[in-house]
């Protein structure tokens, strides 16, 4: 009798238990929630559709990152040239003087045998290269040649094409020569000036002028 009045109590103590706790509350028998699972086109169902910032794909590799800015395609690297910066004392380069031409040789032999009509002796001596010295005279023997020439009167013809050698240019004036002398009688000549100036680096002014190389006159008929 005693047992059963107890086994009636605990099952009173039981019911209000069950009475008081709360209606969601789960239980150890009650199944867990269901995990994300694949859909037929290969997402996931409650996952984001693309990752956010600093997340990694759930697939295939990690995304190179970006390729580096590419500097401008010129030779300062974008930077502006050192000769417009006075700090680096490099001062822009001096553009090239215009090289002497073919009519300049026919201007230089006009201006030769005006010097010598106009007895400026040492003027058309200069006129030759190497400070005169390719005429084969001293001043003095080149002012006495021309010592007894009364009147010169010239021809020239077209200049030739420029020619290269080494480390120069030479061109050819073709001339014709009519020399009256103080005792009344005339010469005349014809034939060809060679004309030379340097062009190698580091020639001077003088030396990258034309001046005359050789000549070549013999007497002609009147």
């Amino acid at each position: 009798m005693r047992a059963a009045l107890l086994a009636g109590a605990l099952a009173c103590v039981l019911a209000a238990c069950d009475r008081d706790a709360p209606a969601g509350a789960a239980t150890d028998d009650t199944p867990n929630a269901p995990l994300p699972q694949p859909r037929a086109d290969g997402a996931v169902t409650d996952m984001p559709a693309r990752p956010g910032p600093g997340e990694v794909p759930l697939a295939g590799e990690v995304p190179p990152p970006p390729p580096p800015a590419l500097l401008p395609a010129d030779a300062n690297f974008g930077l502006p040239p050192l000769e417009e910066n006075p700090e680096t004392g490099i001062a822009p380069a001096a553009p090239d003087a215009a090289e002497p031409m073919p009519a300049e040789a026919a201007t230089l032999m006009r201006e030769y045998y005006a010097a010598i009509d106009a007895r400026d002796f040492a003027r058309a001596h200069a006129a030759w290269s190497d400070d005169g010295r390719a005429s084969g005279l001293t001043p003095e023997q080149f002012a006495a040649g021309f010592a007894d020439i009364a009147r010169i009167e010239t021809t020239f013809g077209e200049p030739g094409p420029v020619g290269a050698a080494a480390g120069s240019r030479w061109v050819e004036v073709p001339v014709t020569v009519t020399t009256t002398r103080t005792d009344g009688s005339v010469q005349r000549q014809a034939g060809r000036f060679t004309l030379r100036r340097a062009v190698v680096d580091g020639a001077t002014p003088e030396q990258r002028a034309w001046r005359i190389a050789s000549a070549d006159l013999r007497d002609a008929a009147p």
